[in-house]
């Protein structure tokens, strides 16, 4: 089964809680703090795989978590880092971020990887809070927690060549001529739903990717037939085979039909070079099929007659394919990858204070974070955390936006009563 869109869920893994511990050694007076840190939690990357050409997997399992952190232990045992996974998808997997539309990534090549979701860094211990004024801190941090996000995967196939015609062209009987594809073929339209993609081998053992994309007829634009669905998938194809029916009443007619439709689709499509194969001569009119080839030759393309259903002219073609590969480079990719910052959870960005009567909202990446890592319940934490946003400036920029004694400050999902201790 062939699937080229994907909706998954990702979650990383939250990282370790602090630990709030004390030395107990038998002869060591005040032995002071020894709770570790927290674990940092599992990161989750998309990696793209060579070996696969759908995104079926993602039928069966759509959602992925990372492993969280381990929380920190006595005697300054530092919690176990939850582990990262890697999510592997087709090469040419094109990623959005389902809330936003942003394109995040673009994975072209075997290997290539993008950061989905950091894991949470692990909370620290009480240890590292001891100083020479606080010397038995009775607090340590929660772990960050895990960033969970939505992303849409469309695939976009790398093939060296784009197989293009009306239906009934033949293109999947030519397909299963020249490679190993073994596409459904039968004398109606539409037999194909589905890209076929298939392996013409070369002389140096490499391959060649063909890919036949089915459906296309006039109108496809407005949605007849199978409208544009699948033309993502020529988009990154060196050239273009365009083949055509020489039973057909106007031939010509047919290849400006489908032409167009590449024009109203992306116009850069439409600039791709192609060659012109007429189809079904064992069954045309000689002088048709020459006459045919002279007026695409008069246009600049090279033009091939076989018949897909015999194999005469196919090996013809295939030498022109092979040789056509190595002289045509790669198309560059002009997706514009936009910069991931939800992937992170490391905004470190100025804060900033807005009001609404009585209400002082205070945002900001740096001061959000903090309530993350402060134990709300523990009120030497809740009082460290109050010394940070004061020494941030927080304070005085509350002041400056007209705070009085009894007004409320929010942050996040905290809300508390502003007091001032002039």
């Amino acid at each position: 089964m062939f699937i080229d869109k994907a909706k998954i869920k990702v979650a990383s893994g939250s990282g370790g809680n602090g630990a709030l511990a004390w030395r107990r050694e038998k002869y060591v007076d005040k032995g002071g703090p020894a709770g570790g840190d927290g674990g940092k939690g599992g990161s989750v990357y998309l990696v793209a795989d060579s070996d696969l050409s759908t995104l079926l997997d993602f039928k069966y399992k759509s959602f992925f978590q990372a492993q969280s952190g381990e929380n920190g232990k006595s005697k300054n045992q530092h919690g176990r880092n939850g582990e990262d996974i890697y999510i592997k998808v087709p090469c040419g997997s094109v990623i959005k971020d389902a809330d936003s539309g942003k394109i995040i990534g673009d994975l072209v090549g075997n290997g290539q990887k993008i950061l989905i979701a950091q894991g949470g860094r692990g909370g620290r211990g009480n240890a590292r809070f001891a100083s020479s004024v606080r010397r038995a801190p009775q607090f340590c941090e929660p772990g960050e927690p895990a960033i969970e996000r939505e992303l849409e995967i469309e695939l976009k196939l790398i093939a060296d060549v784009g197989l293009l015609g009306l239906p009934n062209a033949g293109k999947s009987t030519l397909i299963s001529v020249i490679s190993a594809a073994k596409p459904k073929i039968a004398d109606y339209p539409f037999t194909t739903l589905t890209p076929n993609l298939g392996i013409v081998k070369k002389p140096d053992g490499n391959g060649i990717v063909v890919a036949d994309i089915p459906g296309l007829i006039q109108g496809a634009s407005k949605g007849m037939g199978l409208g544009h669905e699948f033309l993502r998938h020529v988009e990154r194809t060196r050239f273009l085979i365009h083949l055509l029916d020489v039973l057909e009443d106007d031939p010509v007619k047919n290849f400006e039909i489908i032409n167009e439709e590449l024009k109203k689709y992306d116009g850069r499509l439409a600039e791709i070079p192609q060659t012109v194969v007429l189809n079904k001569i064992d069954a045309a009119n000689g002088l048709k099929v020459d006459m045919l080839k002279k007026q695409f030759q008069q246009k600049g393309y090279s033009v091939f007659a076989v018949s897909a259903a015999t194999g005469k002219g196919t090996k013809e073609l295939v030498s022109y394919l092979v040789k056509k590969v190595d002289e045509i480079p790669p198309p560059t990719f002009n997706i514009e990858v936009e910069e991931d910052e939800a992937a992170f959870d490391h905004d470190d960005s100025e804060f900033f204070v807005s009001r609404k009567k009585n209400e002082f909202t205070v945002t900001g990446g740096k001061v959000e974070r903090l309530i993350f890592v402060t134990d709300l319940r523990n009120p030497e934490a809740v009082y460290r955390f109050q010394n940070i946003l004061k020494a941030m400036g927080v304070d005085k920029a509350l002041k400056k936006a007209g705070i009085k004694e009894g007004d409320i400050v929010k942050i996040l999902d905290l809300k508390f009563t502003y007091y001032s201790e002039d």
